[in-house]
């Protein structure tokens, strides 16, 4: 985790939900078992973040169902651009948003030491 990681996930309401993001979490009997964000960068342009599915449900498929549930809120809220970064390590992730229409674009330095990908939903 990097300091921005640590901020933002100590610091939820004043870091993400003050500042026009929004957090959404998957919950299976009473336990969180994934979460992902959407960090306000202006009015129709958000960064998907932190975006994780609990170990023992990764696999499953709810990390697909946690993406659309993004999407739908976005295409609903008139957000035209989410983009992500990410690292190249994690094919499965990769694969997923490739397959929900994320296309590479070219990474600015310094965002996040991290990520060695950025990827972009124009809708």
């Amino acid at each position: 985790m990097e300091a921005t990681d640590i901020q933002q996930l100590s610091n939820p309401q004043s870091e993400i939900i003050d500042k026009g993001g929004k957090i959404f979490y998957l919950k299976h009997h009473h336990q969180i078992i994934g979460t992902a964000s959407l960090l306000k960068i202006n009015e129709t342009t958000f960064e998907l973040g932190k975006m994780a599915v609990t170990g023992e449900f990764q696999g499953s498929g709810l990390g697909k169902v946690l993406l659309k549930y993004c999407l739908d809120f976005a295409k609903q809220n008139n957000i035209h651009r989410l983009i992500l970064f990410s690292n190249t390590q994690l094919a499965a992730a990769i694969h997923l948003y490739k397959n929900f229409g994320f296309i590479e674009m070219p990474m600015e330095p310094g965002h996040y030491v991290r990520a060695n990908i950025k990827m972009v939903l124009d809708r």
